[in-house]
């Protein structure tokens, strides 16, 4: 339909400087969703089956990172950590939000655990799907050295949905095309591509937090891992039930990257079922 608003595309506001796009939905206990670092990925794109689960028992908040999405990607700015972390404390702060549970996802999951770690006080309970955040040698050939190597054509992204899913059948080349045009947008793969450069370990080195700060967490805690992760593997969620004392580990099998697309309706019920009890 001609004129009809795009559902990546949610309300903004400037977040630690950024200007951030954001989809919200629902009332009650705010939740914010924290978004992967595939190409071309919106908070849309990874929580679209999460989103309305959720909305039915709190207030859902899915913000695009910067770099990301429909967020600011503002000239000279040296992505990492620190600038992702201070948007998301930032986006509760223009909010008004004392606190809030943060779901987050892969690299968001990163995000998510050393804000906890660094603003304990913000975060009610925490979800980390997939996390990174702790030291693993980065998964090479068809992992996220592949998905932080991304190249824009609609070979390579069929390529890393076939990495991203176990379930062939949610790889078809419809999907592989629609992710493949949110990945060449205008400014996404420079901002992505400016991110990672070879070599890719040390960056995700950069995104671990120290055991000792992750073993304070104070913070009621569910760890969720597909076991068949091709691009996150299954030791880091075993590392991290190991040193956060209040945690909780689900893995759920026949399952790659992609639990809460997989796994939707248990994935969603899972969540609700932890932030709301």
């Amino acid at each position: 339909m001609s004129g009809q608003k795009r559902p990546e595309i949610g309300a903004e506001v400037t977040a630690g400087g950024i200007r951030t796009n954001y989809l919200e939905d629902g009332q009650g206990s705010p939740v914010v969703l924290v978004h992967g670092s595939g190409p071309g990925v919106t908070a849309y794109a990874n929580w679209r089956l999460t989103i309305p689960a959720l909305a039915e028992r709190m207030r859902v908040l899915a913000p695009d990172m910067a770099g990301f999405g429909f967020s600011e990607r503002p000239e000279g700015v040296s992505y990492g950590l620190d600038l992702w972390v201070d948007q998301l404390v930032g986006f509760l702060d223009a909010l008004e939000l004392p606190s809030a549970s943060i779901v987050g996802n892969s690299f968001g999951g990163a995000i998510a655990l050393r804000a906890a770690a660094r603003h304990p006080d913000r975060v009610d309970r925490l979800v980390l799907m997939g996390s990174v955040g702790v030291p693993f040698p980065l998964t090479e050939g068809e992992g996220l050295d592949a998905v932080w190597g991304y190249q824009p054509s609609i070979e390579n992204m069929r390529r890393l949905l076939d990495i991203f899913a176990h379930s062939r059948e949610l790889v078809n080349d419809e999907l592989a095309e629609v992710r493949y045009r949110a990945s060449v947008q205008p400014g996404f793969q420079e901002a992505f591509s400016s991110m990672f450069p070879a070599p890719r370990q040390r960056w995700a080195d950069a995104m671990v937090t120290p055991d000792d700060e992750i073993r304070a967490l104070p913070h009621d805690t569910l760890i969720v891992h597909g076991r068949e992760d091709r691009v996150i593997p299954l030791a880091n969620s075993l590392r991290l039930m190991e040193l956060i004392p209040a945690a909780r580990l689900h893995v759920f099998g026949r399952c790659g990257h992609w639990t809460q697309i997989e796994w939707a309706d248990e994935f969603n019920e899972l969540v609700a079922d932890f932030l709301t009890a």
